[in-house]
């Protein structure tokens, strides 16, 4: 088999040819190029999956602040809600939101997280991936698949733009994560690999030119509130492709159009803090209190 998949073009080749899914084929790939069995690769995504529902617990659990104040108790609000009215979109779309901060409080709080693929990030796919295999009683087997494509899905993205706001703004680290979300979340629900892939593209196109502009220079405002809103959006795209609904752009090509706008965007757009929410007056005066 080729390993060498550097393309969605390459994957959904690959994959047809061989008749395996993605994750069938992720596996093997990463079993070869680290020269270990796909039972080690396995048992170290299943730790990763591990990790993901401890963050989730220990940030549901917690109500401290970050130390800069500005973050640590929107879950904590959330969760009050929910204890008194039912949630419009029912009891997954609740976990979802609620699994998502849980997750990026813990991230501000120092505590142990996946980032997936970065720490600004960690939220979005474990939120989705958690929440409906709970509530759709996917198996640990089934979970760890998932999860296998979402890292192919990262993967191949990287291989392009690399996932850092710094150099692409934020929709290299959320649109990303929401890309990998909506692809382990469609096959969750049985999209066939062709689906898998026009649900990681319709996430990814519609977060095209997402500024990464963090108040203070600290990954809470507005990345904190930032991840339930994109766990949802990653269930949207998988829902669309599993109607059948299709990114009129190939999935390579939406990476180059992030590509080509990470490098338009200014850089005081990419995570400096010099521009966008950054630079509003509440900013600057939330920035002098917390450094003087």
């Amino acid at each position: 088999m080729d390993t060498n998949i550097n393309t969605f073009e390459q994957l959904l080749s690959v994959c047809i040819s061989n008749n395996k899914g993605i994750y069938e084929i992720a596996q093997e790939n990463m079993a070869n190029s680290a020269d270990i069995s796909i039972e080690e690769v396995r048992a170290f995504t299943a730790r990763s999956l591990f990790a993901m529902k401890e963050a989730i617990q220990s940030g549901m659990a917690s109500k401290e602040s970050s130390m800069s104040g500005m973050c640590g108790q929107d879950c904590h609000k959330v969760q009050q809600r929910f204890r008194h009215a039912q949630p419009i979109f029912g009891k997954t779309f609740e976990k979802i939101i609620e699994y998502a901060l849980a997750t990026s409080e813990e991230n501000i709080r120092m505590g142990k997280i996946v980032a997936c693929p970065t720490a600004g990030s960690c939220g979005i796919l474990p939120a989705a991936l958690v929440a409906v295999s709970e509530d759709y009683d996917f198996s640990e087997r089934e979970q760890i698949n998932a999860l296998i494509t979402a890292g192919e899905i990262g993967r191949i993205i990287s291989v392009k733009v690399a996932l850092a706001g710094a150099v692409a703004g934020c929709q290299a680290e959320c649109g990303t994560a929401s890309a990998m979300s909506a692809g382990a979340i469609c096959q969750l629900m049985g999209g066939n690999v062709s689906q898998i892939l026009h649900a990681s593209t319709l996430a990814l196109k519609n977060l095209l030119g997402l500024t990464c502009d963090p108040v203070a220079g600290l990954v809470e405002v507005p990345c904190v509130k930032r991840n339930p809103f994109l766990a949802v959006h990653s269930i949207t795209a998988a829902e669309l492709a599993l109607s059948g609904v299709e990114s009129q752009i190939p999935p390579d090509e939406v990476i180059d159009a992030m590509e080509q706008t990470g490098a338009l965007m200014s850089p005081t757009l990419k995570e400096s803090s010099q521009a966008g929410l950054a630079v509003t007056k509440t900013a600057l005066q939330i920035k002098n209190q917390i450094f003087g």
